[in-house]
């Protein structure tokens, strides 16, 4: 199996504790870079039950997602060749389906980052979000025909907007807590967000809650879902459960940590 469970590389100054990679039974588990830069961690499951968790506690600024309203796209033949990639077509965002649609929708919008939140607000209103609605084949097109879906649908037909635009646009996912919003009663899970290319620098963008938010953690980065699912098994595997957990640490709590640490 390959899972990708650890948070992104670029996170690793902000990590204050972390638990050992932990599974019941113990087996032996390596780590790799893949294509985009993540932390792929690779192992041979054995036949029946596996359990497998990971526990830490991660520096936050408290600050929102950066906003920068003033933000400019960057002509395409200006743009850098590593962010080609995201300018394409992919499994699940089609750009050539929905290229017309795009262009009839956020043509006249202002350049740039009011562009790339024109796209955000028509997603938002466009999808209703339901669990009940999760689907793993659904690509961006049929979440622009069905108008319902989860996270990653959002996530995705945004991207194919932004990228129908010539504005370069990858998928992420990872962790994203009730932090500095109202508690959702619903259990928590993974979250898939965006993130585009303006201005020389990559921001991010959530089509789904529409507004930045408080400690974000990245775990990875891809093209879209296919290039960075949870867990990919070489061989069949049944899922029996699922637990995320995203708190804010109490400052005692975390005093105590770092005496535990020293």
């Amino acid at each position: 199996m390959v899972c990708l469970l650890d948070a992104h590389r670029d996170q690793a100054q902000n990590i204050r504790y972390e638990t050992p990679f932990e599974t019941a039974p113990a087996i032996s588990t390596e780590t790799y870079l893949d294509t985009f830069g993540n932390h792929v961690r690779r192992f041979i499951a054995p036949a029946g039950d596996l359990t497998i968790r990971r526990d830490g506690v991660i520096d936050d600024s408290g600050q929102p997602d950066p906003v920068k309203l003033d933000a400019q796209e960057i002509a395409a033949e200006r743009l850098p060749n590593e962010t080609l990639v995201f300018t394409l077509g992919s499994r699940y965002c089609e750009t050539d389906k929905l290229c017309d649609t795009a262009w009839q929708l956020f043509g006249s919008a202002p350049r740039g980052w009011r562009r790339v939140q024109a796209i955000c607000d028509f997603v938002c209103n466009h999808l209703t979000f339901g669990y009940q609605y999760a689907r793993a084949t659904r690509t961006a097109y049929e979440a622009y025909q069905e108008r319902v879906g989860v996270c990653r649908d959002f996530a995705h037909l945004a991207v194919a907007f932004c990228r129908c635009m010539n504005i370069p646009a990858r998928y992420a996912n990872g962790f994203l807590g009730d932090i500095g919003v109202p508690p959702d009663p619903a259990p928590m899970d993974y979250n898939a967000w965006f993130e585009v290319f303006l201005d020389g620098r990559w921001f991010t963008f959530d089509a789904r809650h529409n507004m930045p938010r408080i400690g974000r953690i990245t775990v990875a980065r891809g093209r879209d879902a296919t290039d960075i699912p949870l867990a990919t098994s070489f061989g069949p595997h049944v899922l029996k459960s699922f637990r995320v957990w995203t708190d804010e640490v109490e400052p005692a709590v975390l005093s105590g940590l770092a005496r535990r640490i020293a």
